[in-house]
């Protein structure tokens, strides 16, 4: 197996565990604090495993250049624009909507690759990526009252609107970090995707947070002693973060980001894993339907 794929589904497994955590953190935070924490927390730790692979393992550090703080900036700020659009979304009573067509990301992301990077897909790829947009998308409104068929007649609706907007700004985000990695490689001696994915989640990580920092003060400074009284998980939640970015980042420059989210998908499988042994709820056929379509378009992809 592939190494990004080994990558991607580790980072997968971790962000599933942040996931829960950041769940726990809502309890005492609203969504804009446990949002940060995400970011504010696992700065320190983007920082150590970038100093531990320039001083401790001897790699040499890139250079960045203009090409670099571009897709840098466009994907940080995407990723914030798309996580607002996200949460936004919840406000809305028929939100299932609006999530599902956030799951459109992968395809998205194979759109803007080819945009941006020139970077062409197969038909195989195409069809994989088909697969697993309409797996998630099913088992976003399992559990609603929507059916398949009403999913596909709210493609109007204000809802989607904005679901498909925050996908576009997911897959801008992917393909940017994808770009940004990249485009650090002519400083180096030799192609290195750990020291340069280590570098550019660095220098994101810490856009974000100054960024989201700058709006806290500003705009919801209630948020700051809450955040504090939590440090402890909050320690926890930006280790497990910045792990599984830092696998993304490394996935990412490897290989297309749109393969990589489709893959990426199997974080689904693993918060159903959970919640079928450990809390012991029941998944219902829609599903599982969506299950196995997520596996078979991310083997399809594997074989590929």
């Amino acid at each position: 197996m592939e190494t990004w794929v080994l990558i991607t589904v580790a980072a997968a497994f971790l962000q599933n565990v942040r996931s829960a955590m950041q769940k726990h953190l809502k309890g005492v935070m609203g969504t804009t604090g446990a949002t940060f924490v995400r970011f504010g927390f696992g700065l320190p730790f983007a920082f150590l495993y970038l100093f531990l692979l320039w001083q401790v393992a001897g790699r040499p550090l890139p250079v960045p250049n203009g090409t670099f703080f571009l897709w840098a900036v466009i994907g940080g700020l995407a990723q914030i624009a798309a996580t607002f659009l996200l949460v936004h979304l919840f406000s809305f009573r028929n939100f299932a909507v609006g999530t599902a067509y956030s799951r459109t990301e992968p395809a998205q992301a194979a759109l803007f690759g080819l945009i941006f990077l020139g970077e062409k897909a197969s038909e195989g790829t195409l069809v994989a990526i088909a697969i697993s947009v309409i797996g998630v998308m099913l088992i976003s409104v399992a559990r609603t009252t929507l059916s398949p068929r009403t999913l596909v007649t709210s493609v109007f609706s204000r809802t989607a609107g904005i679901g498909l907007l925050s996908g576009t700004f997911f897959g801008l985000s992917a393909v940017s970090y994808r770009s940004a990695s990249l485009a650090l490689a002519p400083s180096l001696p030799a192609p290195d995707y750990v020291m340069q994915a280590s570098y550019t989640l660095g220098f994101v990580i810490l856009l974000q947070t100054i960024v989201m920092l700058i709006w806290i003060v500003l705009r919801e400074r209630d948020e700051l002693p809450r955040i504090a009284a939590a440090w402890k998980p909050a320690f926890i939640v930006g280790f497990v973060g910045a792990s599984a970015s830092f696998g993304w980042f490394m996935a990412m420059t490897l290989q297309q980001a749109a393969v990589v989210k489709v893959v990426a998908q199997v974080e689904m499988l693993f918060t159903f894993a959970s919640s079928f042994f450990i809390f012991r709820e029941w998944i219902n056929r829609l599903e599982l339907f969506g299950c196995l379509l997520i596996v078979l378009g991310v083997v399809m992809l594997v074989l590929i």
